[in-house]
């Protein structure tokens, strides 16, 4: 993906992220440029969601700078798609994963549609089904889907309005192993093929680090960005943390960080 990476995307210049009177994270740098793959970590409450609410204009910044598409973010922006973290759907909702994809093209429409035209969106909402191999979905009700099958549903209808920005708050939480790396595959995939610039919320770095181009790791008010190797280290995190942190790496190459969850919880 490297020689997809020349536009800047996102582009942050001492920002700064409150919620209400609390400051959670200050002078924030980074710079997220076109077709990247990028994983954003670190603790609960450190700031990763409010992140995404930055980018998609639903919050504002509270200091610095930040330009999406060289622009200040507004809300409503077409060219992002948007999975927020996702709850099991209630059994008994028969909405069919198709029709579901579909109204990411606009949702509900009121007054009578053509057949042509229900019949477009349905080919374009099978489409997008398919670039996340999930066409066998299709008419099966959200409310018998596994976690996994819902989260590729979801990642679909935020692919169908054909987005140059796709973020994915914790799409990895409630998956086996096996099916945090199926999904992994799949997204960088999507980035690779599409040219899709996706940032993603997660816990465990390892089953980003075959596919990930960069790191944004917020702790204890702090911002870190660069390649894998600049971040996830024993020196760079200890300096977020304000603690010590040692990042350990066993024979199949992937990492362990120890300490952080104690730095990050330091009562308890």
């Amino acid at each position: 993906m490297s020689g997809k990476t020349r536009t800047p995307i996102i582009e942050a210049h001492a920002l700064k992220a409150v919620y209400g009177t609390n400051i959670i994270w200050n002078d924030a740098e980074f710079e997220v440029k076109k077709g990247q793959f990028v994983g954003v970590l670190g603790p609960n409450g450190a700031g990763k969601t409010t992140l995404f609410k930055l980018i998609l204009g639903i919050l504002p910044t509270a200091g610095g700078h930040l330009r999406v598409f060289g622009r200040q973010p507004s809300r409503g922006n077409r060219r992002i798609g948007y999975v927020p973290q996702r709850h099991l759907v209630d059994k008994d909702v028969r909405l069919e994963s198709l029709e579901l994809v579909r109204l990411g093209l606009g949702g509900l429409k009121w007054g009578p549609e053509s057949y042509s035209g229900i019949h477009k969106e349905s080919e374009q909402a099978m489409a997008a089904l398919k670039s996340v191999d999930a066409e066998d979905l299709a008419h099966r009700p959200l409310g018998i889907l596994s976690g996994g099958e819902l989260q590729r549903v979801f990642i679909a209808q935020a692919l169908i309005g054909k987005p140059d920005l796709l973020l994915l708050d914790e799409p990895l939480a409630n998956l086996d192993i096996r099916r945090q790396t199926n999904m992994i595959n799949l997204i960088a995939k999507i980035a690779r093929e599409n040219s899709v610039t996706i940032l993603l919320i997660a816990h465990d770095i390892n089953p980003l680090l075959p596919s990930m181009d960069k790191v944004i790791y917020m702790a204890n008010g702090q911002v870190a960005s660069g390649r894998t190797e600049e971040v996830i280290n024993s020196a760079t995190l200890s300096r977020l943390y304000d603690a010590p942190v040692e990042v350990l790496k066993d024979s199949r190459g992937r990492l362990a960080v120890l300490g952080a969850e104690e730095a990050a919880h330091p009562h308890g």
